[in-house]
């Protein structure tokens, strides 16, 4: 467990109770006497902790009536964990999108105050963490906030939804009455996984291809989250599929580095080999997004295998270098 680990922890055990014994903090931060006593001093003398030994209740306590050097403590957000730290900032980043002058105004208002408080910029306003704090999503597609509402609702109530869906691969645009199971946000895009009763299967809808929605006063179809697992989400990307292939890929030395740190798939088996080269294995059903990702690295990457996915690259390179006169 690090310091900063630790030192979250002793705040949280003093704020709940009234009194900690030693006993209490060395078994819970799994830490000797000496470490736990560091790491008192460090909160008394570094972060202002009111923190006093109560002989009386035989523990330790806040005092706070007490202020060290004049200065009010307050853990600083910095002490969360990265991914606490991500998700704040990405909340953060949606509400600040959401439109406050509507009927939720108030509470979003409230839920901004919340968050910009939690990463410990209490004192200064919204502008100002939005200001010092940045999150660009690239590549964002419009929606219609209507409905991404009646999808929402639908989705909670258990409702069919008829829908006219616009495919980009086709260029048509089509009517389908659907069985909403979730929403998927997936790179700064919002997706819904639904029982297509035209397809009678599971399809996966970007929410910003929906040009219609209409809430039926239908049950809606329950999928188990294993089933929609297995066929959504079990390949590569937003593309879904139930025949799932491995695809195989070995990154050049002076980009492997990079690749070996990323995360492809939550299924990905990745090894640094002796030449330096990274080989990484990602599961996959339809190559679509995958063969973008593929070609964003150019020669740095080679397709392995299978053959088929060799052949999806090698033919779009071709027709890359014809378009360039190669």
């Amino acid at each position: 467990m690090s310091m900063n680990e630790r030192i979250f922890l002793i705040d949280q055990m003093l704020a709940d109770r009234k009194i900690v014994t030693i006993e209490q903090m060395k078994t819970r931060l799994e830490v000797s006497l000496a470490t736990l006593k560091r790491d008192l001093a460090f909160m008394r003398d570094r972060l202002s902790a009111p923190i006093v030994f109560d002989r009386d209740l035989g523990g330790y306590r806040f005092d706070h009536d007490m202020k060290i050097a004049g200065v009010e403590y307050k853990l600083s957000g910095l002490w969360f964990s990265s991914e606490e730290i991500y998700a704040l900032l990405t909340m953060h980043y949606l509400i600040s999108n959401l439109d406050s002058s509507g009927l939720l105004g108030a509470h979003v208002q409230a839920l901004q105050a919340r968050l910009t408080g939690l990463m410990g910029a209490a004192n200064d306003s919204v502008d100002e963490v939005k200001r010092r704090i940045k999150i660009e999503m690239m590549r964002v597609r419009h929606m219609q906030p209507t409905h991404f509402e009646a999808i929402g609702s639908a989705l909670l109530k258990r409702k069919r939804i008829a829908i006219e869906h616009y495919s980009r691969g086709k260029d048509s645009s089509s009517e389908r009455e659907v069985s909403p199971q979730r929403m998927i946000f997936y790179h700064g895009n919002w997706y819904l996984d639904a029982w297509c009763h035209l397809r009678n299967d599971l399809r996966s809808f970007s929410v910003d291809t929906i040009s219609r929605v209409e809430i039926l006063e239908k049950k809606a179809k329950d999928v188990s989250e294993k089933a929609l697992d297995e066929v959504l989400t079990a390949g590569y990307g937003i593309f879904a599929g139930k025949k799932i292939q491995w695809a195989t890929l070995l990154f050049s030395p002076e980009i492997s580095r990079w690749v070996s740190s990323e995360r492809w798939h939550k299924d990905q088996k990745g090894k640094m080999l002796k030449d330096g080269s990274f080989e990484l294995k990602v599961p996959y059903s339809d190559d679509t997004e995958l063969l973008m990702d593929i070609l964003r690295y150019g020669a740095k990457v080679k397709v392995v295998g299978p053959e088929s996915l060799v052949e999806g690259v090698r033919g779009e390179v071709l027709r890359m270098g014809e378009v360039y006169g190669c």
